[in-house]
C-alpha cells in the first residue's frame, strides 16, 4: 500500500470508528444495518485491505453522519489508493509527515499556535534551511535541501484558488528569536507582514506582557475538516509526532486556542510588533 494510501485509510478508519461511537452502535449492529459483516465493518476501522464507498456511504448514513461528513468520508475512500504529491519523497520522510500532509491536503482551515518557531507554512526557505541545521542529528546538505524542498512545497496549498484559511498565534519569542542570521530573519519577519494582509490568513502575536498562558507547555496544530467531527489535532513533540481526534481532547485544545486568541494581539498591533521587530535588526 502506497503512503498516500496509508495515511487516507488511517484517517478514514478513525473517522469510521468516531461516527459508529457517536451513533453507539455495535460492530455487529452496524454490519447488520447494511448488510456486511462485523468483521467488514472492523476491517474498514482498522487500516487493513482495500474498501468499498458504497459500504462507507451506507455505514455514514446509517450512523447520521452529516452531509458535509458523509461528502469528506466518501471522499476519502474513493481516494484511498490515489498518491498526493509527496509521493516522490516518501522514503525519505516519516510516516507522520504522510499523515499531516494527507490531513493538511484536505483541510478547510488550520489553527497554529507556536511558541519555538515560524509555522512551516509561513517559513521562507532561507529560515527554514536554518531550522534544518539546528537539528542535534547533523544531516548532509543534500538531505538538508530535500527536507526544505518538501516544506516548500508544502506552502502551495496556500495559493489553491480555495485555500485553507489558517490562523496562527504566535508567542513573542518567535519574532524575536534570530534564526540563521539577522538577514535571514528579517527577510521572515517582512514575510510574515505580507502573509498578515492575505484575506486567507490571520496572523496574531502573543506579547510577552501577557505572561503565562494556556499553552505555555507547547506549539499545536488543529486542522479542520469539513465538518469539526473531522478535526484532528497535531502536536510535534520532536521526538515523534501526536495525532489526537477524540472528543475530549480536539475540545480541550479548541478551548486552547479561543483563549490564545483572546490573549493575543489583534492583527494591526500584530504587524506593528513584528515591524518593530524587523527595524531593531
Amino acid at each position: 500500500m502506497s503512503a498516500r494510501a496509508t495515511t487516507r485509510r488511517r484517517q478514514l478508519g478513525a473517522t469510521m470508528r468516531k461516527l459508529r461511537a457517536r451513533k453507539g452502535l455495535t460492530l455487529e449492529e452496524a454490519g447488520r444495518l447494511v448488510g456486511v459483516s462485523k468483521a467488514t465493518v472492523s476491517r474498514y476501522e482498522t487500516q487493513e485491505g482495500p474498501v468499498k464507498w458504497l459500504v462507507v456511504d451506507a455505514l455514514c448514513r446509517q450512523y447520521d453522519a452529516t452531509e458535509a461528513e458523509r461528502t469528506a468520508v466518501v471522499a476519502l475512500a474513493k481516494d484511498a489508493k490515489q498518491q498526493g504529491w509527496w509521493n516522490s519523497f516518501a522514503d525519505s520522510i516519516p510516516e507522520s509527515m504522510n499523515l499531516l500532509l494527507t490531513l493538511e491536503d484536505e483541510a478547510v482551515r488550520e489553527d497554529h499556535f507556536s511558541c519555538v518557531y515560524v509555522p512551516g507554512l509561513l517559513q521562507t526557505r532561507d529560515y527554514n534551511t536554518a531550522v534544518q541545521r539546528a537539528n542535534e542529528m547533523r544531516l548532509a546538505p543534500q538531505e538538508i535541501e530535500r527536507l526544505v524542498d518538501i516544506r516548500m512545497k508544502r506552502q502551495d496549498i496556500l495559493s489553491r484558488p480555495k485555500p485553507p484559511h489558517l490562523w496562527a498565534i504566535l508567542d513573542e519569542s518567535v519574532v524575536r528569536r534570530v534564526v540563521g542570521s539577522r538577514s535571514v530573519m528579517k527577510e521572515q519577519l517582512s514575510h510574515l507582514l505580507l502573509a498578515n494582509e492575505s484575506p486567507d490568513i490571520t496572523l496574531q502575536i502573543l506579547p510577552f506582557a501577557k505572561g503565562a498562558h494556556t499553552a505555555a507547555l507547547g506549539s499545536f496544530v488543529i486542522l479542520g475538516g469539513a465538518e469539526a467531527s473531522l478535526d484532528v489535532v497535531y502536536v510535534d513533540l520532536h521526538v515523534g509526532s501526536l495525532f489526537m481526534e477524540r472528543d475530549e481532547e480536539l475540545d480541550r485544545y479548541r478551548l486552547a486556542f479561543e483563549y490564545l486568541r483572546a490573549q493575543a494581539l489583534d492583527m494591526a498591533a500584530s504587524s506593528a510588533v513584528i515591524d518593530s521587530v524587523r527595524k531593531e535588526l
